[in-house]
């Protein structure tokens, strides 16, 4: 089964009570969403694998590190996921970034693709899923499905804000992915929204209603 990951690091929950304050603006609110994207970057990539290299100093010759293996990418799950990318980006800039859209159908209500744009070296990446909200965990599993059925072998989820039904049913559908949150909330409402979450992440990220 993959592992959870809860961070507790001050700054995160720091910023995430100005995320779940009503009042904070979308400029304000875009702003947080990016900088907790940063810090838990910072935290989801504590285990990349690294080699040695020989580097000239200004005095001498050293044995220094960097990052080996698996190339990174991150894949966003529109339209909320993009407010994550960049603060992502601010710390690992050489990740390709791929697009995933899902819609949910009106009649099944499960969600459908719509929308996959991939960097070309799939079976060479290691992937990180992004979306700030992991509700009922649809979205998700959806998105992961796709990537597999891409050739994509490493996958990691990542998301700000989850409810204990959503990372059930992502477990229980991806058992080889972990998942990287920054709160895990109480519960899902009858609306299918998490409690006491944040209300809607993509309407609050760009201003719509």
């Amino acid at each position: 089964m993959g592992k959870v990951y809860v961070f507790d690091h001050p700054l995160i929950q720091h910023k995430l009570t100005y995320i779940r304050d009503k009042s904070t603006g979308t400029k304000e609110f875009r702003e947080l969403v990016d900088e907790i994207a940063t810090l838990m970057a910072f935290e989801i990539t504590r285990d990349l694998p690294l080699k040695e290299i020989e580097v000239e100093t200004p005095v001498q010759l050293a044995t220094s590190k960097v990052l080996a293996g698996k190339k990174l990418g991150i894949v966003p799950i529109l339209r909320a996921g993009i407010g994550m990318v960049d603060g992502i980006l601010k710390l690992i800039p050489a990740a390709k970034v791929g697009h995933i859209g899902l819609y949910r159908d009106p009649e099944t209500l499960q969600p459908v693709e719509y929308y996959l744009k991939l960097p070309s070296d799939v079976q060479e990446r290691e992937f990180i899923v992004v979306d700030p909200m992991l509700a009922t965990g649809g979205s998700a599993i959806e998105a992961v499905n796709s990537l597999k059925k891409r050739g994509a072998t490493k996958i990691r989820f990542m998301c700000i804000i989850a409810a204990p039904e959503g990372v059930e049913a992502f477990q229980e559908a991806h058992p080889d992915v972990d998942v990287y949150i920054a709160a895990l909330d109480e519960k899902l409402n009858d609306h299918g929204y998490i409690v006491p979450g944040l209300g809607d992440a993509g309407d609050r990220l760009f201003g719509t209603k």
